[in-house]
């Protein structure tokens, strides 16, 4: 009957209406269709709704079926499209095909696309000097370029994204209205005539502004030079891109404006440069990141020349979201030694925006390009804020005027355990979008945690991770947490009723939701940890979650680290962790790896252990203190975290007692262990609440025994943790058997130690998953808070009342 209700008075033509969802804002999904529909003689309308695509097409039965085929299956490559309607309805005898204006009053399910790498036709334009568009730096299509970072409200159309102030000249008017061209609506669109525009500064005076081939030929009357006649073709004249190329070789910092923020670059091989860097930023020792020019079929051969990607690798490199993937180096590595001091890894990447494939193509070598930020916190976007904050480490500026209204730094990935593992959400990665296993009964806002914040909104079954915010100890910081909790609401057009966070009470993400009068969920740091992953996997039921990190809150009030959870989202119980110990002097523990090889040397001591005391760096007069204010439990803490313990070996085996950043200590521990090392074992017994805990104490002598290589006794650490953590895997798989196990938390981005993990699980025969898009340290917590919280509500689905 359906079919009849939609036939036309034209025999032979029917009608179908397709409600189009997913990810089809941003990605040139609409003229895909008109264009499709016209290949199968269709006529009809295309429209966008709030975030979906309604089509209603009208012709041949056989082009119908056709068409609902290719709506999902040969959509445009950045798509992500779900057919959520085909139903047959009344023809309205319409002639040719037609992309109706945006519907903004329509219900939502709104899917906001992240940023978009530079795609290989643009890339063409970009470097062919008979294209109008060429080396105009900002050059783009529906396939590419900026969308999260610009869009200032949805529907995706160029009056509601930063787009608007750059009117369309006539040439780019005429791609953007013609079905036949791939600028078809195309919402960032624009040239050297009309779009936005480049301009160095240096002593925070303009000295360049190019816009494009308009400006070529001479001074803009500002003090900058004429052209190089030799370089006259090699961009669209671009003064002060040519500015700016010359200063980095001359061996001066930048800050560059790009698609989510600042970059402060320099040139990659100039140590003197990278430690100049280093100095004025305050960051001695924490990795730098360095882009490579495109070179040879892949575009991975300059990096071939100093670091070793393996096939996960270089399929993670040339990801759409053009990641920073952390890479080997080679013996023969020949860039400044300053990039990752005690490491062998890189943190490299490709070149995502034409201003960088410009920047790259003429310099041809690579560039430092790390967070224009104060360490800890979000990426600066705004021109003033730069030039202000900036000022003491930058020699000079090349801004654009095209403005981010959000900012978003670059993704971080590292291969582990045969694929590429998120270890930082960002630019191309985020927003990220997942479903969830049951609707909500109400919106939902989680505010992860304190460091490596990330913010997540989950309504009915989606929930959206925001990317990286930072550190949250700083008011930037916390500005733009909130700037981004503000953002996701109103770009997806939800409300949250309810709000999930940590624990912690001095988390500043955990004061903020108390502020805000709503009913407040607060969830257990390790807790958070286990739901994520399990958020990620949801054909497993039954877990025994290993979350390993740093510190947290636990349920109990004492700050856990090294815990086994044994259960699913809404129902875990802590079956076992490690031997408590009590740290002095507070949160300075982080940066201060020798507090925890001492608590360790200290507690054995006092049982009676013999344990050489090693004197950390300190005065007789410091050790002193520190031991009597440990022994008197004055400023001190228990905590059974693991990440201590990886401190403490790093104190011990490499005599890093003090760090410069976060993980320091163990990241070079693992660095340094050579290859084989054999495991100690460590005692394995219940305490009176039933946990299980393995006993650090049998370690000690062997991390203190300097008559073993470092590099052994690195490796002999990793061994002993991975056995450890597999012996509480059986003991409790024989009481009561579980699905998988699963390894969350930031110690779990200590690829050694993970791949061994795994190795051994898989001779004990035990399923083992890990994260794959969302990190394991802190940056999913927001995410496990959801999962957690939607287990909660669905136990108990009455409205919780306001947090007191």
């Amino acid at each position: 009957m359906a079919a009849q209700h939609g036939r036309s008075r034209i025999r032979g033509v029917t009608a179908r209406r397709f409600v189009v969802t997913g990810r089809v804002q941003g990605v040139g999904y609409r003229p895909f269709v008109y264009n499709r529909a016209l290949e199968l003689g269709l006529s009809g309308t295309v429209q966008n709704g709030a975030g979906r695509v309604f089509v209603h097409a009208e012709g041949d039965a056989a082009a119908l079926d056709r068409l609902a085929h290719d709506l999902v299956h040969a959509a445009p490559p950045l798509a992500r499209p779900e057919l959520a309607a085909n139903e047959v309805v009344e023809t309205e005898g319409l002639a040719g095909f037609s992309i109706l204006a945006s519907d903004a009053a329509t219900e939502a399910e709104i899917h906001v696309p992240p940023d978009l790498f530079t795609c290989d036709d643009c890339l063409a334009e970009l470097t062919d000097p008979a294209e109008r568009r060429f080396g105009y730096p900002f050059i783009n299509c529906t396939q590419c370029g900026p969308r999260y970072t610009i869009i200032a409200a949805m529907p995706y159309d160029r009056p509601n994204t930063s787009m608007a102030g750059f009117p369309l000249c006539d040439a780019c008017r005429a791609e953007y209205e013609s079905p036949a061209d791939r600028r078809f609506h195309a919402q960032p669109l624009a040239c050297a005539e009309c779009g936005p525009r480049l301009e160095f500064v240096t002593d925070a005076r303009p000295v360049s502004v190019a816009r494009g081939t308009a400006e070529a030929g001479g001074t803009d009357g500002k003090g900058s030079r004429p052209p190089n006649p030799e370089a006259s073709l090699d961009t669209p004249s671009n003064t002060a891109l040519r500015d700016a190329i010359d200063a980095i070789e001359a061996g001066r910092i930048l800050a560059i404006k790009g698609i989510g923020g600042y970059h402060l670059v320099c040139d990659a091989s100039d140590d003197a440069a990278v430690r100049r860097l280093r100095a004025r930023k305050h960051r001695p020792h924490k990795p730098l990141a360095v882009m490579f020019p495109l070179r040879g079929a892949d575009g991975l051969d300059a990096i071939r020349e100093q670091l070793r990607p393996d096939p996960v690798t270089a399929a993670a490199l040339t990801d759409p979201a053009r990641p920073i993937v952390l890479v080997e180096q080679r013996a023969a590595f020949s860039l400044s030694p300053s990039l990752a001091p005690g490491l062998r890894e890189l943190g490299a990447f490709l070149p995502y925006s034409p201003l960088h494939h410009e920047l790259l193509a003429q310099l041809q070598r690579p560039i430092v390009a790390t967070s224009g930020n104060i360490s800890g916190e979000p990426v600066i976007t705004d021109r003033q804020e730069a030039q202000d904050r900036l000022a003491g480490i930058a020699d000079a500026f090349l801004h654009h005027d095209r403005p981010i209204v959000r900012p978003a730094d670059d993704p971080v990935i590292r291969p582990m355990a045969g694929r590429a593992r998120a270890i930082r959400l960002g630019r191309g990665t985020a927003p990220l979008e997942r479903r969830l296993p049951r609707p909500l009964a109400h919106p939902v806002l989680a505010t992860g945690g304190h460091m490596k914040n990330t913010v997540a909104l989950a309504w009915g079954d989606r929930v959206v991770v925001s990317p990286h915010v930072g550190d949250l100890d700083s008011a930037r910081s916390c500005e733009i947490f909130e700037l981004t909790i503000s953002s996701l609401q109103a770009l997806y057009d939800v409300t949250t009723e309810t709000i999930a966070c940590d624990l912690h009470p001095g988390y500043a993400s955990t004061r903020w939701a108390g502020r805000q009068g709503l009913p407040v969920q607060r969830i257990a740091h390790h807790v958070a940890h286990a739901s994520a992953l399990a958020g990620e996997h949801p054909d497993v039921d039954d877990w025994l979650v290993f979350a390993w990190d740093g510190v947290g809150f636990g349920p109990d009030g004492t700050l856990w680290g090294g815990e086994a959870l044994q259960g699913r989202p809404g129902r875990w119980t802590r079956v076992a962790s490690f031997r408590p110990f009590r740290l002095v002097g507070g949160d300075r523990a982080g940066r201060e790896p020798w507090r925890s090889a001492a608590a360790l040397v200290w507690a054995e001591r006092q049982a009676g252990a013999e344990v050489l005391i090693p004197r950390f760096g300190l005065t007789g007069d410091e050790a002193e203190l520190a031991h009597a204010a440990w022994s008197r439990g004055l400023n001190t803490f228990e905590t059974s975290a693991v990440g201590r313990l990886f401190d403490a070996a790093a104190a011990l085996v490499l005599g890093r007692n003090v760090a410069s950043f976060e993980g320091q200590g163990p990241m070079e521990l693992e660095q340094a262990a050579a290859a084989g090392g054999e495991a100690i074992d460590l005692p394995l017994a219940r305490d009176e609440g039933g946990v299980w805990r393995s006993d650090w104490g049998p370690l000690l002598a062997f991390l203190c025994d300097a008559g073993i290589p470092p590099a052994m006794r690195a490796s002999g650490f990793h061994e002993t943790m991975a056995a450890a953590l597999v012996a509480q895997a059986r003991r409790i798989h024989a009481q009561r058997p579980f699905q998988a196990v699963g390894l969350s938390g930031g110690v779990f981005q200590n690829r050694r130690l993970t791949e061994r993990v795994c190795e051994r699980l898989a001779d004990a025969g035990i399923a083992v998953r890990l994260h794959q898009d969302l990190p394991a340290n802190d940056g999913g917590l927001c995410f496990g808070q959801v999962i957690e919280a939607a287990a909660l509500q669905e136990a108990s689905p009455a409205k919780p009342r306001p947090n007191a």
